[in-house]
C-alpha cells in the first residue's frame, strides 16, 4: 500500500495544505480556516492507511475520548474543521526539518565530526565525553540521524569490546548526547509545543534550557569519565594511524558552530521585529537560511540532490504525526469544553501550594508512560488542560521549563519510543537493558530542570 502512487505523491496535498494554513496565519479568514480544516480531516483519513500500530492506537484513543467529550458540550459537529487545525503549525515545521539535515549532510560536516569523535583517546573514558559531545553537536542539525551515526561509528570502532560494555557504552553516550542537543534546539517538535503551550518566548526560555544542558553534560561526562575509564580504547582500523589528524577540523566545528548561532540569532530577531510566533519563525527560516548557506559553501547542487529527495522522502512518511497531531488538536478542544474539566483540575490545585511536588509529579508522569509507550507529545496532550490551570497559578516559563525537560528526559528510557526502538536494533538488545542503562539519567536531567524551575518561581 506503501508503494502505491498515493504516497508517493502523498507530499503535495501535505505541503498544499500546509502552505494554505501558513498563509492564512497572515490572512486570518475564517471561512479559509475552516476549508483547511475540512483538508485536515482528509489528511487524517488518509494517513490512517500508513500509520504505526502505536501512533494509530494513540490516535484513535484521542478521537474517541475526544468525540465523547465533544459531545457532552452540546456543541454542532459543523464546527469540528474549524477546531482541528491548531496544530498544523507544528506539522508544517516537522516537513520543513528535513532541509537542515540536508545542507549539514551537503557540506559532509558529519563526517568531520566523527573523526573528530575518535582522534587520539586512550580508553573508553575519554572516547566517552567525546562521543556525547560530537552526538550532541551533530544533533544540532541532523536530529535523530545524528543517533545512528555515532551509533554506527562506535559500533565499529568498538567492535573488541565486550558486548555488554559496548552496549552500554553506545546507549548512553549517543541518546544522552542527543537528549542534550534537542533540549534547546528551536527545531525539535518537544521543545516548540511546550512554548506554544505556555505562551513564553524562545528567548526567555533559551538561557536555562541551555544552562540545564551545561549541568547536565558536565555532570555526566565526569560519570562517563569514571565509569569507563578502566577499559582501554584502541582502533580496529589496521589501516587507521594510531594518531588520527585532526587539521582542517577545527575550522569545520567553528563553521558548522556559527552557522547554528546565526539561524538562532535570527529566529530571535526575526521574531521580534515581525512580531510572529516562535514555531512559525522557525518554519519560515529553515528553507532561505539552508539555501543561502549551501550556495556560500558552493555545494548548492549537492544540497538539492540531497535535500528534495529528503524531504520528499521525509514528508510522503509523516502520517503518525498527522495522525497524532490532528487527533490532539480535536483532544484538547474538547477537554477544554468538558463540563468535568473542574474536577480534574482540583487535585492540582489543592497541591499548587507545593510547586516542588507538582513538578515533580510532573516528571514522574512523563517518564513513567514513556515507559509504557506513551508518547511525550501525547502526554502533553494529556496535561494540556492542566497546564492551562496551573499558568494561573506559576510563572508560565517555570512550567515550560518543566514541560520541556520532563518531555526531553523520556527520549532516553523511552522503551517503545522511536529513539531507544533504533538503538535496541542497531545494538541487538532488549530496549528495556537501555532504558534501565538510562533511568537515573533521565531522573537527575529532569530534575535539574525542575530545581531552576522552581526557583524562577
Amino acid at each position: 500500500m506503501k508503494g502505491s502512487p498515493l504516497f508517493q505523491y502523498l507530499y503535495i496535498f501535505y505541503t498544499f495544505v500546509f502552505t494554505l494554513h501558513i498563509a492564512n496565519i497572515f490572512i486570518e479568514h475564517e471561512t479559509l480556516n475552516y476549508m483547511i480544516g475540512v483538508f485536515a480531516l482528509i489528511m487524517l483519513v488518509v494517513s490512517f492507511i500508513g500509520a504505526s500500530r502505536l501512533f494509530l492506537i494513540l490516535s484513535v484513543s484521542f478521537l474517541t475520548v475526544g468525540a465523547y467529550l465533544f459531545w457532552t458540550t452540546g456543541e454542532s459537529v459543523s464546527v469540528i474543521p474549524s477546531i482541528i487545525t491548531s496544530n498544523l503549525s507544528l506539522l508544517t515545521l516537522l516537513a520543513m526539518l528535513p532541509w537542515m539535515n540536508s545542507v549539514v549532510r551537503s557540506g559532509r560536516f558529519d563526517r568531520s565530526l566523527n573523526t573528530l569523535m575518535r582522534a587520539n583517546v586512550s580508553d573508553l573514558g575519554k572516547l566517552y565525553t567525546r562521543g556525547s559531545g560530537t552526538t550532541l553537536t551533530l544533533a544540532a542539525f541532523l536530529n535523530l540521524s545524528a543517533v545512528s551515526i555515532s551509533q554506527e561509528v562506535l559500533k565499529r570502532n568498538l567492535a573488541p569490546v565486550d558486548r555488554k560494555v559496548r552496549n552500554a557504552f553506545i546507549s548512553a553516550s549517543t541518546l544522552r548526547g542527543f537528549s542534550l542537543a534537542v533540549l534547546w534546539s528551536p527545531l525539535e517538535i518537544l521543545v516548540a509545543l511546550p512554548i506554544f503551550l505556555t505562551g513564553v518566548s524562545y528567548v526567555s526560555i533559551f538561557p536555562w534550557l541551555l544552562l540545564v544542558a551545561v549541568i547536565t553534560f558536565t555532570l555526566d561526562s565526569i560519570w562517563g569519565r569514571y565509569y569507563f575509564k578502566k577499559y582501554t580504547y584502541q582502533a580496529t582500523d589496521v589501516n587507521e594511524p594510531e594518531e588520527v589528524s585532526t587539521k582542517g577540523l577545527g575550522g569545520k566545528i567553528f563553521h558548522l558552530a556559527g552557522a547554528l548561532v546565526l539561524f538562532l540569532a535570527l529566529v530571535i530577531i526575526g521574531g521580534t521585529l515581525f512580531e510572529i510566533d516562535f514555531i512559525l519563525t522557525v518554519t519560515l527560516l529553515i528553507f532561505p537560511f539552508t539555501l543561502i548557506w549551501s550556495v556560500i559553501m558552493k555545494r548548492l547542487r549537492s544540497f538539492w540532490a540531497i535535500g528534495w529527495n529528503t524531504w520528499k522522502e521525509k514528508t510522503n512518511t509523516m502520517q503518525n504525526f498527522v495522525i497524532l497531531f490532528i487527533s490532539l488538536s480535536f483532544f484538547s478542544y474538547s477537554i477544554s469544553s468538558a463540563a468535568f474539566l473542574d474536577v480534574i483540575q482540583k487535585p492540582i490545585l489543592y497541591v499548587s501550594e507545593y510547586p516542588l511536588l507538582v513538578f515533580f509529579v510532573i516528571q514522574v508522569l512523563f517518564i513513567g508512560l514513556s515507559m509504557f509507550g506513551i508518547h511525550p507529545v501525547a502526554t502533553l496532550g494529556i496535561l494540556g488542560s492542566l497546564i492551562s490551570t496551573l499558568l494561573t497559578v506559576y510563572n508560565p516559563l517555570s512550567i515550560a521549563i518543566v514541560l520541556v525537560t520532563s518531555a526531553i528526559a523520556t527520549l532516553t528510557v523511552g522503551t517503545y519510543g522511536l529513539v531507544v526502538t533504533l538503538t535496541a536494533m542497531s545494538l541487538e538488545q532488549s530496549p528495556y537493558r537501555i532504558t534501565l542503562m538510562n533511568l537515573a539519567y533521565a531522573f537527575i536531567f529532569g530534575g535539574i530542570g525542575t530545581l531552576i524551575a522552581y526557583f524562577l518561581l
